[in-house]
């Protein structure tokens, strides 16, 4: 009986539009679930940037009245999002919309998880832990990488414990996706570096998870070709627009693959670091990528293989050490090509640190499909590696 359960799949989605332009059209979205008034959650950077304004004025030019949350880090707060819910209950909002980068998209989600069952973020930390469902979810983003606008992933920062926790709910899927390119203009290079590799790395570690499966392999492939082919030429040429909207498919096909295969190892890693130092995800994803890659090699070569393949390696007579060895080599010149030499001792980590970063990272629940089993010394040689 359990073969046959092992073999049955489940693929969560939103309603996603995507296109230039698409962000306008948020008012006939919210309007189908009859707002009656909207909590536009975002962060100061992308007010500035403009974004802001174009979804207040879709909505004021439908008279659907919102108020604006935008007390968002950018690794989003526990206390962030319990006074987000505050102001989503005490406004009498009964719908999000949420416009900016995995960090208000999280923020959010958050709200609307608090909203919907009126007790403390932190009560819900986990796998399927949420009992009712979040009011109606709209998300807008303007960076293409972290793919929370797609995914049943919620990541929050709790400053206490100096740790990210995460809540994983297909509850938390949103409803709507207004995935639009020209949001990504205001990207600078390090932010375009960044979240091309965190969205590079949710493709890699969906394609090797033990969670993967045929409906979500085709995504990550295409999302590895999208975003090796295209994110070196988009940082470079930033105002073109049909490179943007390349990388921003490649970001959203990674995210439907990760949401629905879950991740592996370099998350896990990467959300104990990002929670311990407060840096930028895609920073940390970058720093890590290929030692955990040649760590998980050995676990699933045949799939590495398929992966070092879609990258343009060409692995004809080459046995598994040396197919390793060159993506490995493909990932550190596609890392500097866009910007990053970057190291942990470089960001003040030391190796007193890696044991409290380590029992965090096993205690993440992408390291339970990560491919290769990994003991809490496994996590700590990878760390070492990568000092």
């Amino acid at each position: 009986m359990s073969h046959e359960l092992s073999q049955l799949r489940k693929f969560v989605s939103p309603e996603i539009i995507f296109g230039a332009g698409c962000r306008h059209n948020v008012a006939n979205y919210v309007k189908t679930f009859g707002a009656r008034k909207v909590l536009v959650v975002s962060d100061p950077g992308v007010v500035a940037a403009g974004w802001v304004a174009d979804i207040e004025a879709s909505l004021a030019a439908q008279d659907i009245p919102f108020c604006r949350y935008t007390d968002v880090s950018p690794n989003p707060r526990v206390d962030e999002v319990m006074r987000g819910a505050e102001v989503y209950r005490s406004e009498g909002c009964n719908v999000i919309v949420a416009v900016g980068g995995g960090s208000p998209m999280d923020c959010a989600k958050g709200i609307g998880i608090v909203a919907a069952h009126g007790r403390n973020i932190l009560e819900f930390e986990g796998v399927d832990t949420l009992r009712v469902p979040s009011p109606p979810l709209i998300l807008i983003p303007t960076t293409a990488g972290t793919s929370a606008d797609v995914s049943q992933f919620v990541i929050i920062s709790n400053q206490d414990e100096r740790m990210k926790f995460s809540i994983v709910s297909k509850a938390v899927v949103p409803d709507v996706s207004l995935i639009d390119p020209e949001t990504t203009l205001t990207m600078d290079p390090f932010l375009s570096a960044c979240t091309g590799i965190d969205a590079l790395v949710h493709a890699i570690e969906a394609f090797v998870s033990t969670g993967h499966g045929p409906l979500t392999d085709p995504h990550a492939l295409e999302a590895m070709r999208l975003i090796n082919g295209n994110l070196v030429q988009m940082i470079a040429n930033p105002a073109d627009i049909a490179l943007r909207e390349k990388i921003m498919l490649g970001s959203m096909q990674a995210g439907l693959a990760f949401s629905n295969a879950i991740l592996g190892a370099v998350h896990a890693m990467s959300h104990s670091l990002g929670g311990y130092l407060d840096l930028p995800h895609g920073l940390c994803n970058a720093v890590l990528v290929e030692h955990v890659v040649a760590f998980n090699y050995s676990a699933a070569p045949e799939r590495f293989k398929v992966i070092a393949e879609t990258f343009g390696i060409d692995c004809r007579g080459l046995n598994h050490a040396q197919v390793r060895q060159r993506l490995v080599e493909h990932l550190i010149a596609l890392k500097h090509a866009v910007g990053f030499h970057e190291s942990l001792g470089l960001h003040g980590v030391g190796s007193s640190d890696i044991p409290f970063l380590s029992r965090h990272a096993m205690q993440d629940p992408c390291i339970l499909t990560n491919p290769r089993e990994s003991s809490l010394r496994d996590v700590e040689v990878v760390y070492g590696e990568a000092l």
